[in-house]
Order: C-alpha cells, then sequence, then structure tokens
C-alpha cells in the first residue's frame, strides 16, 4: 500500500499564523487545523500544498521549508506542514467554518485536531 501524503501549510504573517476551523468529519468539526489536504498523484508535496491553498482559502503561497517532524495519520497516511508565505488573495473559509490569525501565545489555547498538536512546538519557535 502506497502511503498517501498529506500536506499542512503554516501560513506565517508577522508573529501569527492562520488556522482553519473544520467542518467534517464529525468528530474533528468545530476543532482547528493548519490548513492543506492530499497530495495527489505526479504532484511534488509543495506544489499540492499551494493548490489545496488556493483551492480552500482562495489565496497563493510561496511555500518553504519543512516544519516538525512527520505525523502518522493511521497506517496509510502521514501528515507533513510546511512554512508558507502568502503571496496573493485574501484568504476566505471556501472548505471550512472559520479563519483565525492567532500568536504563540494563543497556541496552546486552541482546541486543535490531535495531528496538529505535533506542531505547536515548532509552530512555537517560528512565531
Amino acid at each position: 500500500m502506497v502511503n498517501q501524503i498529506v500536506v499542512a501549510g503554516a501560513i506565517v504573517a508577522g508573529s501569527t499564523v492562520l488556522i482553519a476551523q473544520r467542518t467534517r468529519p464529525p468528530e474533528l468539526a468545530g476543532r482547528w487545523e493548519l490548513p492543506g489536504g492530499k497530495v495527489a498523484p505526479g504532484e511534488t508535496e509543495p506544489e499540492a500544498l499551494a493548490r489545496e491553498l488556493a483551492e480552500e482559502l482562495g489565496i497563493q503561497v510561496i511555500v518553504g521549508r519543512r516544519l516538525g517532524e512527520d505525523v502518522e495519520l493511521n497506517p496509510t497516511m502521514t501528515l507533513r506542514a510546511y512554512t508558507a508565505t502568502l503571496i496573493g488573495g485574501e484568504p476566505q473559509p471556501h472548505d471550512h467554518a472559520a479563519l483565525r490569525w492567532v500568536s504563540a501565545a494563543e497556541l496552546y489555547e486552541i482546541d486543535w485536531v490531535p495531528a496538529d498538536r505535533g506542531f505547536l512546538a515548532d509552530l512555537r519557535r517560528l512565531l
């Protein structure tokens, strides 16, 4: 079985990072995550992240370096985070309930999806 890579973007502006509130699946609805999605066949991880952020948020980004370690979502899916810089568009929650810019001080107060908690220490250092 090929491992499906899921990419997430830490979009940083100043000393804040953009987070998105999930609408699905029901067990994750209302919790917060770094936005992103699945890498399609033939795509690089940075290409997939740029495409997903354009689709989900209506923005253009430059994808930067990896953030933190891989997070195993299940036996066939791995989550990887990257830094990203907003270069065009105003983020809109096309695929999410809401969007929020949060500071390092707020990171540990957020009701994160479990997988994204693994990135908090690296996010805090980034901010």
